[in-house]
């Protein structure tokens, strides 16, 4: 037995202060280490070939990122994660978007990587830029510029629909004021994610998804994604201002198996848990799992009601054991969709009710409540119908962002 001597009295004293010192980095931290919070990101996929694919030698891309939370210091994250061969990039600029391929004047900064004005990415690898003193305001659009020269790439890293005009040119002209014979492309390439230098009371919001997250049927260059409407409301809290949200929804995402890039079970690890600053996270899911049920219309996928609710109650328990709060959000309506079934509503409806019931999680989105039709529950309110009868609009999305009770991010 463990006797208390004077000597082991004060040995057990120096090391609850040594503990306490290492559990709190943010009293420790020199003003020259900043931490750093996620203010936007998008999920990387693999260009799956056709119209997505572009011989990307001795161009520049300059892509356009409407962030959330705003600060005074950003760093931007580039991404070689589905290439086979070492992707080089030998410039790059961060600046204000002034709007298409424009940028606001005296905003333009080169970015550097460890003092270096050029960076090669590894295969699979994700790089940081150095950090930029750069003020960019919450709810702006960030222009992110970089020069890619000839070179092998074995498989584009992208984000197939970014509901967002992103631009293409030949030549650097990463210091353009504004791109000369530019391409309008609408995808993210090599590039999914942005920093702020942390302030007190940070912490980002993770929205992970299939189509319905990202976007699909909203307005282009309008930012009306549903993750976009709450980051504007978290904006609107004096309480909340410093609550980003970051999107990485992907369409045709499913909870088990790969579909539009790779399941949520999949990419958990990176699209959720590494994020910078993440405390909470919203997974909206299953709709592409019950659509693929045996069905005229599509393959199918031969998963039960119960293997749908264990993945997402996966997801939720790595939230929490890296320390996050999961928070659920119900399946929306599909009635009426090219896809829908009576056992995939059944299968809708019962998930739903688990989300709701089950204490897997730390809060609900009922987004299903938000935007179904109070007379046919089972079909979208027709002021929220995109007219597919799967996605919702511009005011369904504003709906969903409504509806989502700030109290669970900690007023």
């Amino acid at each position: 037995m463990f006797k208390r001597t004077p000597l082991n009295w004060f040995a057990s004293i120096a090391i609850a202060f040594l503990l306490l010192a290492v559990s709190a980095p943010g009293r420790a931290q020199s003003s020259g280490h900043p931490q750093w919070v996620g203010t936007w990101a998008t999920a990387p996929m693999l260009a799956d070939g056709g119209f997505h694919m572009y011989p990307f030698a001795s161009v520049t891309l300059r892509e356009i990122a409407h962030i959330s939370a705003g600060g005074d210091q950003v760093r931007i994250r580039f991404t070689n994660e589905f290439n086979l061969s070492p992707l080089t990039i030998a410039a790059a600029h961060v600046a204000v978007s002034a709007g298409g391929s424009a940028i606001k004047d005296g905003s333009d900064h080169a970015l550097t990587f460890g003092g270096a004005a050029s960076v090669v990415v590894p295969p699979g690898a994700v790089m940081y830029s150095d950090p930029v003193a750069l003020a960019v305001a919450p709810l702006s659009d960030v222009a992110v510029s970089f020069y890619l020269p000839a070179q092998v790439i074995r498989g584009e890293t992208y984000h197939s629909w970014a509901d967002q005009d992103n631009y293409m040119a030949d030549g650097d002209q990463t210091a353009s004021a504004t791109l000369s014979n530019a391409t309008a492309i609408q995808s993210w390439y090599f590039f999914d994610g942005i920093d702020v230098a942390a302030s007190e009371g940070s912490r980002a919001v993770i929205a992970i998804g299939d189509s319905i997250t990202d976007g699909a049927a909203s307005a282009r260059n309008a930012n009306h994604r549903w993750p976009d409407f709450l980051a504007a409301r978290l904006q609107q809290d004096s309480h909340l201002h410093n609550v980003s949200v970051l999107n990485v929804g992907i369409g045709g995402n499913r909870i088990l198996n790969d579909g539009t890039g790779p399941s949520v079970l999949a990419r958990i690890d990176r699209d959720v848990l590494a994020q910078n600053g993440a405390r909470y996270v919203i997974v909206l899911e299953g709709i592409n799992d019950i659509g693929r049920f045996p069905h005229p219309s599509g393959p199918e996928d031969v998963v039960t009601t119960e293997q749908l609710e264990q993945g997402l109650k996966q997801l939720a328990d790595a939230a929490h054991e890296h320390g996050m709060k999961a928070i659920g959000a119900t399946i929306t309506p599909y009635g009426g969709a090219g896809y829908s079934s009576v056992k995939g509503e059944q299968t809708r409806e019962a998930i739903n009710t688990w989300i709701r019931t089950s204490g897997v999680f730390d809060g609900v989105a009922d987004f299903d409540k938000a935007t179904q039709d109070p007379a046919n529950p089972t079909h979208f309110n027709p002021l929220y119908d995109s007219g597919d009868h799967l996605h919702p609009n511009d005011a369904g999305y504003q709906a969903m962002g409504a509806s989502i009770d700030l109290a669970l991010f900690g007023r």
